[in-house]
């Protein structure tokens, strides 16, 4: 029975090794003003925490944002983009006459690269770019396109996400998620030229050659939070991409930098028509994001929580000769996000750890955890660590076996029966001895 306990206590302390602790994305920060969109995601890159989120899992169409996936898409699947050459065909521009389609002017003919028909896709948002390269990468097939779309959603952990087309034009069956965008657009930043690119306010899409070649196409971007001479424009902000249809609504996906953080904003879905039809005229998605900066920038900070030297709980400890307790510290230090006014005393510790430990311990050896929340919300759940070495008593130790074995269930019983048989044993050679006398006494009667 020791040796069983011994080992599910080796077996809870194993795993507590390699279950390490594992920040919690939060977001319920609470924001002091209303959106226009439907749908945001605000996310601290430094520490990949969410900070803000309304309907974030809500699926909703992307519009042009489809545009990221397609970038991550052709990224990969060419792998020298400024050497490959592809030609524009006219089937391309027909397939999208009609459809009133953002455009980057490139002409059928033209022989551009794939770093040149990538700006001219992220740029202006040129959905004649998108469809051109993706009818590469496909061999003429979207169907194939838009798995290897799907595929890499998927992998990337997407689970309200399903893309048709590389563009984002209107299709019910077309979506994704402000989350699920978040993570896109993290993966897509990590590649070569997609921040250089999304970050630019005008690009000279002058191809290898055809008709563009001569002169050239001057485009400007669609992001109105990175150009100067808007009404909008957020001093911090730098890319990404912009979306529009009108089922979509505006969207936009941006990031913005001061001298301490970085954040990504996913916001999808602001009003581009009301309830008339009439367009409206404000740019929501827009105001929203640059909204979400500064109050993150103004009201955030990283706090360290907890330092490797608090010591934030106890825990019984078995064998050790004259201690009985073993303090235990984090395993690490731990900083998160909060608002600016919160203090460390403001977050509370949820500890699980075991009724007891058995010496020998080392330090550092993981033996709980700690789960820390603010608001009802959790930050993270960190490891609770032995803050000394402490070696076994083996006179304790032997003790504690000996006196188990004494009180263990099995020995118990082994005694009772034992107890039980020699009683048994007793008794029956009480009976048998009395036989013997009363059968000598019926001898001498005999014999007299």
């Amino acid at each position: 029975m020791k040796k069983k306990l011994s080992f599910l206590l080796s077996l809870f302390l194993l795993l507590g090794v390699f279950f390490s602790a594992v920040p919690v994305e939060a977001a319920g920060f609470h924001i002091d003003f209303p959106l226009n969109c439907q749908a945001a995601e605000l996310v601290n890159l430094d520490t990949g925490t969410v900070v803000y989120q309304k309907n974030a899992d809500a699926r909703r169409e992307p519009a042009s944002l489809t545009k990221i996936m397609t970038f991550i898409v052709v990224s990969e699947q060419i792998k020298d983009l400024k050497g490959t050459q592809i030609t524009v065909g006219k089937k391309i521009l027909q397939e999208l006459s009609g459809t009133g389609s953002s455009m980057s002017g490139i002409k059928v003919g033209d022989v551009a690269t794939a770093y040149q028909l990538l700006n001219c896709m992220m740029v202006p948002s040129g959905n004649d770019a998108a469809l051109t390269l993706a009818d590469y990468v496909g061999k003429g097939s979207l169907e194939t396109f838009t798995s290897l779309m799907n595929a890499k959603a998927k992998a990337l952990g997407c689970t309200n996400t399903h893309f048709t087309n590389p563009h984002g034009l209107h299709d019910p069956n077309h979506y994704t998620s402000a989350s699920d965008m978040a993570k896109i657009t993290r993966c897509a930043m990590s590649l070569p030229y997609f921040v250089q690119i999304c970050s630019q306010t005008s690009y000279l899409y002058k191809p290898v050659s055809g008709p563009n070649s001569a002169k050239g196409v001057h485009l400007y971007t669609t992001n109105l939070l990175i150009s100067k001479n808007s009404s909008y424009y957020y001093p911090y902000a730098k890319g990404i991409k912009t979306g529009h249809t009108d089922e979509s609504g505006y969207c936009l996906v941006s990031t913005a930098s001061d001298s301490h953080y970085s954040y990504l904003c996913v916001a999808m879905g602001a009003p581009s028509v009301d309830k008339n039809g009439k367009s409206v005229r404000e740019r929501g998605e827009m105001k929203d994001s640059s909204n979400l900066y500064h109050w993150a920038f103004k009201s955030l900070a990283l706090k360290q929580i907890v330092s490797s030297d608090d010591s934030l709980a106890e825990v019984k400890l078995k064998y050790a000769w004259k201690q009985d307790k073993l303090l235990l510290k984090p395993q690490k230090n731990y900083s998160a996000l909060l608002p600016k006014d919160v203090t460390a005393g403001s977050i509370l510790v949820s500890k699980k750890i075991p009724d007891s430990v058995s010496a020998p311990v080392k330090k550092g050896q993981v033996v709980g955890t700690a789960t820390l929340s603010y608001a009802n919300q959790p930050l993270a759940t960190i490891n609770l660590v032995a803050s000394e070495s402490v070696e076994r008593s083996e006179l304790l130790h032997t003790t504690d076996v000996i006196k188990s074995i004494f009180t263990s269930t099995w020995f118990l019983v082994i005694a009772a029966i034992i107890i039980l048989l020699v009683i048994i044993y007793i008794i029956l050679a009480i009976i048998y001895n009395r036989r013997r006398k009363k059968l000598r006494r019926v001898k001498r009667y005999r014999r007299m």
